[in-house]
């Protein structure tokens, strides 16, 4: 999230004709996927936290959650970069 407001506050005019009504439609298919991916955490996160390896579990978190925020970064920059930059 933090990523997409920084792209539209630093550059505004560019985005400004991109938001439009056509691309809601876009936008809220991509603001669903990015809930289901990360509800999915939830599958692995709750079995391994009860299961025997808890406490290796507990030490890896913060950094799967690192690595799962940097690789959730790629895709908001690709879809800003390729679907609002070419038409603007």
């Amino acid at each position: 999230m933090a990523v997409v407001a920084a792209w539209l506050c630093l550059s505004w005019p560019h985005f400004r004709p991109a938001l439009n009504f056509s691309s809601l439609l876009k936008m809220c298919v991509l603001a669903l996927m990015a809930n289901i991916s990360y509800c999915a955490a939830y599958l692995v996160d709750i079995p391994v936290a009860y299961s025997t390896v808890a406490q290796q579990w507990q030490r890896w978190r913060p950094a799967l959650w690192s690595a799962g925020t940097l690789f959730a970064i790629l895709p908001a920059n690709y879809w800003i970069v390729d679907e609002i930059y070419p038409f603007v």
